[in-house]
């Protein structure tokens, strides 16, 4: 990476890591669980998972033991990726939805967002044994040491985990299992509370036992299964049974001489990258870094990538173009032209040439890094928790489509299209930074503007991460979060952006973990950031 300017212009707590072994997590004991890891010799694949298996239990509120998972990771010599998402039951079709819960006005099937029936097979623990089979050093089983202890003994709330728990804890309050396990004095849990899951702490015992198996073919699958059928929903043990993680190319896009990898599609990283490819167009770096006009333009680069995403991403089986097309260089010059500087547009998206989450991240003085995702989505997921097992369930089958033509229509053993993204920078074929930024559809916008303000504008790590933010909605309005000046808020409003303060308080404006090489030599160690808007911390030695 080229030098950074160090100073952090913006009001923050938080100052950059240097270490020679890191880990970043949105919560500190996930992070000092990976730690553990590290100084028992373990490696930066032992650590994400140990922080991983900590995570789902110190902040439920955005992951759990049955949510999904992606990574991307340089392993010393190449870079990978691993698609734990999970796929649809097999009895999922869109006469499946009609049936049970009726059509809407435009006369589609109605997918509902929470409950049963918007779980898919969960991915994670399975991604977590890829990873160590493959990469792993340390005994699998030593890897939830931390997560055991902490689920039996118990831990303190955190104030933004209480936050986003209470919010909530109303609307899940009577989903399956829900109650009995994250509302035990019915309610959430106060600040400072000593909260335990011993459920969990035996689920993970069994994880660990047995790599990961217990949870798809023995006494926890079993316990899933009955649990689905005696709720009247779809998933079966043959589901479970049958699913595997994907080991995969990551798909690249060059920006500034770095080249940024994201997960193929299902996944939503995609969208960052053409984002950038249109940006590319465009002398960023000639305007000041928070002005109106760098803004507007990565605001409407933005638009422009997600107009497509929406429109053709889903599971690559179904896609009707491929990546490398989305990607063009040509047909993302073609869509920067679109661009007006002076005035906000609303795209419809183009024509390609046919042919609530937690990241965190770990490297070590080997040079292995990965960039690790993983999530129940919008909170909690589907509010289902496995009576006996501390499980509860993500409702990823919410993002697939009930309209038959779309390449993401529902389907048994599909994936759905997915928002959680790993990132990682490289440069000439050699690892720079794995990065990520937590959030729903935040996730490629936070990819995006860190990256913009990092390698246009030489912003040390925990300045980008620092910086005030802005997130496009669903429906192309504008939250721009406090810190944005009211100069740049009024000029994007006269620029015809319409501002819309949305109550979020799962996805708000994201989180983001970094961990960027100081030099092509590993032992000379990462700097790391972590994000002020979580409970989190980077820890290294």
């Amino acid at each position: 990476m080229k030098p950074f300017n160090w100073d952090n212009p913006y009001r923050t707590e938080r100052t950059p890591l240097f270490a020679r072994n890191v880990v970043s997590t949105s919560h500190p004991l996930a992070a000092q669980a990976g730690l553990r890891m590290m100084l028992k010799g373990g490696n930066a694949i032992d650590a994400a998972i140990a922080a991983a298996a900590t995570i789902v239990l110190v902040e439920p509120v955005s992951c759990g033991l049955g949510g999904d998972c992606f990574a991307i990771l340089w392993d010393g010599k190449q870079l990978q990726g691993l698609n734990s998402s999970g796929v649809a039951p097999a009895a999922w079709n869109v006469e499946y939805f009609k049936r049970k819960h009726g059509i809407n006005a435009q006369g589609l099937a109605n997918m509902p967002m929470r409950g049963w029936d918007a779980v898919t097979v969960p991915g994670v623990v399975a991604g977590w044994a890829a990873l160590h089979e493959r990469h792993g050093k340390l005994p699998f089983e030593s890897l939830f040491e931390p997560a055991i202890e902490i689920a039996e003994r118990g831990f303190s709330v955190s104030p933004v985990v209480h936050r986003k728990w209470v919010a909530a804890a109303a609307e899940l309050k009577n989903q399956p299992g829900f109650a009995e396990t994250f509302m035990p004095e019915g309610r959430a849990p106060h600040i400072g509370e000593l909260f335990s899951l011993p459920d969990a702490a035996h689920t993970l015992k069994l994880i660990a036992q047995s790599k990961g198996r217990a949870f798809y073919e023995g006494e926890l699958a079993e316990k899933i299964a009955a649990f689905s059928k005696a709720c009247g929903a779809a998933m079966t043990l043959e589901d479970l049974r049958a699913y595997q993680p994907e080991w995969v190319t990551p798909i690249a896009k060059d920006y500034r001489g770095y080249t940024l990898n994201e997960i193929p599609p299902n996944g939503q990283g995609i969208a960052a990258q053409m984002a950038l490819g249109i940006l590319q167009n465009f002398d960023v770096a000639d305007l000041p870094v928070d002005s109106l006009e760098s803004q507007h333009l990565q605001i409407e680069a933005m638009k422009l990538a997600f107009a497509d995403l929406y429109r053709y991403t889903s599971d690559p089986r179904s896609m009707e173009v491929t990546p490398a097309q989305m990607l063009d260089d040509a047909y993302l010059a073609g869509r920067a032209r679109l661009i007006d500087r002076q005035r906000a547009t609303q795209f419809g998206p183009g024509r390609p040439a046919s042919g609530g989450t937690i990241y965190l991240t770990a490297a070590d003085e080997s040079g292995m890094m990965v960039s690790f995702i993983q999530s129940n989505y919008m909170g909690f997921g589907s509010g289902v928790v496995v009576p006996g097992t501390g499980i509860s369930l993500q409702n990823r089958g919410y993002g697939f489509s009930m309209d038959p033509a779309s390449p993401n229509v529902v389907e048994g053993g599909k994936r759905p299209f997915h928002t959680i993204i790993p990132g990682f920078l490289t440069k000439d074929g050699k690892p720079v930074m794995s990065f990520g930024v937590m959030g729903g559809d935040m996730q490629p916008q936070g990819h995006l503007q860190t990256i913009v303000r990092m390698l246009d504008y030489g912003q040390q790590p925990q300045a980008a991460c620092c910086a005030p933010r802005w997130k496009l909605n669903r429906d192309f309005t504008l939250d721009l979060e406090t810190g944005i000046s009211e100069t740049v808020a009024q000029g994007l409003q006269a620029k015809g952006h319409v501002l819309k303060a949305v109550d979020d308080p799962y996805m708000d404006f994201g989180a983001g973990q970094f961990i960027c090489r100081l030099s092509d030599d590993p032992a000379r160690g990462y700097v790391a950031a972590s994000d002020s808007r979580r409970d989190g911390q980077a820890v290294g030695f």
